[in-house]
């Protein structure tokens, strides 16, 4: 198995799905289904401790609340922010997500920047 330098955490399935077909690097995209228990955050802390941690969850206050959860124990994470008014990562358009992606120096498909 290929280890990956770059983890995405995003909130819900349709997020991951939506990220992955934008991406072409090898990335881990972890789905956190909402809210994260402690033994899950435990792992993720130990799984994630030595790679580049980038979260990225809908402009909501679920979002808000898990981004804060997830600011405390991956204080070196980078937070991106898709703009407030699509709300959902899942439905925000794909040109917004891939511009929020290459901005972080995440390769994308050149074909969702037009």
């Amino acid at each position: 198995m290929m280890e990956h330098e770059k983890v995405i955490i995003v909130e819900g399935r349709s997020d991951k799905k939506k990220i992955e077909s934008l991406i072409k690097e090898p990335v881990e995209i972890v789905c956190t289904n909402g809210t994260i228990s402690l033994s899950r955050m435990d792992e993720f802390i130990e799984q994630f401790y030595d790679k580049d941690v980038y979260i990225l969850v809908d402009a909501d206050a679920a979002g808000e609340k898990l981004r804060r959860q997830l600011q405390r124990e991956f204080p070196q994470a980078e937070h991106l922010y898709i703009d407030r008014a699509y709300r959902e990562v899942a439905t925000a358009p794909t040109q917004h997500l891939a511009a929020i992606l290459l901005s972080a120096h995440i390769d994308v498909n050149a074909d969702y920047l037009r």
